[in-house]
């Protein structure tokens, strides 16, 4: 069974900065999914952010939410085309009230950016050498370990 499409459901202080936020990177609101309560961000055909007053996320699950401020409980990474995209993205999260917990990774045949939204959730955008994501990491092959160092 393949999955056609992700809904990343976030938690989000203000909604209507938030929807602010992500439409400052480019990305459209569907008004069939958006209320006082939620917001659907088209991220791409196949990718889109609920973005969800904490009381009404809360209304999701029965566990705590975290503050995403202190606490990190997913990464979200987007892969984009280029290092120029990944720098222009990230330039427009930081322009749009975005933070940029991290510096710069740049491990040759992977470049990535860590930003943070307006409530803390991260956003790693990265791009990735085709042959790299055909073949895998070099890493791979020496035995080590392909996360960061």
């Amino acid at each position: 069974m393949a999955t056609s499409k992700i809904f990343i459901n976030l938690p989000v202080a203000d909604l209507e900065a938030s929807k602010a936020f992500f439409t400052a990177l480019g990305y459209t609101i569907n008004p069939l999914f958006t209320d006082e309560n939620a917001a659907s961000v088209v991220m791409s055909d196949s990718i889109y952010a609920m973005l969800l007053v904490k009381p009404f996320f809360a209304t999701f699950t029965d566990k705590s939410l975290i503050d995403p401020k202190s606490e990190v409980q997913v990464l979200n990474c987007l892969v984009l085309d280029s290092r120029n995209e990944v720098d222009e993205w990230a330039e427009k999260a930081l322009a749009a009230g975005g933070a940029e917990p991290r510096t710069t990774q740049d491990y040759g045949f992977m470049y990535t950016r860590d930003i943070e939204d307006l409530d803390g959730h991260i956003w790693e955008v990265t791009w990735m050498d085709p042959e790299v994501a055909k073949n895998g990491p070099p890493a791979m092959s020496s035995g080590r370990p392909t996360g960061r160092t």
